[in-house]
């Protein structure tokens, strides 16, 4: 049934008053594939226009906060998370680009997530288009959707996609990898869900990712020895002493995009960014 249609064929927005409020969290994801010399110059931050990923992130961002300023039926949600991140996939010589909406609310939040993914690529390609412009964005769609009415959605068990076929190719006939099931077919779609969000993601920025040597990694959130920025810095040192420099008092720390201090809280499928102190002028 198309709910956007009223009795006489017209679009209109759906009222969601009488719903309950649920949890809902959707993730999709695309990709913009490039020659690999653009490719090259994207990972060693050397494309005119600045840091490629850090800017597409925060449209990427921006873009499902106001996606109901683009979609006209949408409504206009109070999203409690959005993270977008990124994966270099030298191979098939595209930048992957995944993001997660979630909020406690009465309708779900796919197309936020579509839009993220979308503008995301679509600022990659803006970035990346004075050396090269014969760049495509493609494999865009959404990979799963929790909570409401309709019930839990995962795209690679509604297409029956086992974790040794994860393979699509797009109408250029690039290859571009989905997401993977995990080894146990039986799982359901939360369990696929809860096993992307077990893990406290950790980005390090700017003059810091130079410094240490890492732009991304993930913690297993069961790991840290508390659950808060400082738990994270004692694991993060644990795996590699290289992050033992993040105890620097002039290394700063966001939650999630907010300025945050070691006592800060955090919480499985959380962001963690560390940077330097930003002067400007």
């Amino acid at each position: 049934m198309l709910t956007h249609l009223n009795e006489r064929g017209e679009a209109h927005m759906v009222d969601v008053g009488d719903k309950a409020e649920t949890r809902r969290e959707a993730t999709a994801s695309g990709a913009v594939f490039m020659a690999p010399a653009t490719l090259d110059l994207l990972v060693e931050g050397r494309l005119p226009k600045g840091d490629v990923l850090a800017t597409a992130r925060i449209a990427g961002i921006q873009a499902a906060k106001r996606t109901h300023e683009l979609i006209p039926l949408c409504h206009a949600l109070s999203l409690s998370k959005v993270t977008v991140d990124f994966d270099i996939d030298r191979e098939s010589g595209c930048v992957r680009v995944r993001a997660l909406c979630r909020l406690n609310g009465r309708t779900g939040v796919e197309m936020e997530a579509l839009t993220a993914v979308s503008v995301a690529c679509l600022t990659l390609y803006d970035m990346c288009k004075a050396v090269d412009k014969d760049m495509e964005i493609g494999a865009v769609h959404l990979e799963t959707k929790t909570g409401g009415k309709s019930g839990d959605y995962c795209r690679n068990i509604a297409l029956g996609h086992s974790a040794d076929q994860n393979q699509v190719t797009d109408q250029g006939g690039v290859t571009a990898a989905e997401a993977p099931m995990p080894e146990n077919r039986s799982n359901t779609t939360e369990s696929v869900v809860k096993t992307t969000s077990a893990v406290v993601h950790v980005r390090c920025l700017a003059e810091l990712r130079e410094r240490l040597g890492v732009e991304e990694t993930s913690v297993t959130f069961a790991s840290l020895p508390s659950a808060d920025v400082a738990g994270l810095k004692a694991q993060l040192g644990r795996m590699d002493k290289r992050f033992q420099y993040l105890n620097d008092a002039q290394v700063l720390c966001a939650v999630n995009h907010v300025m945050a201090g070691d006592s800060s809280a955090i919480t499985e499928g959380d962001e963690v960014a560390f940077f330097p102190p930003v002067t400007g002028g």
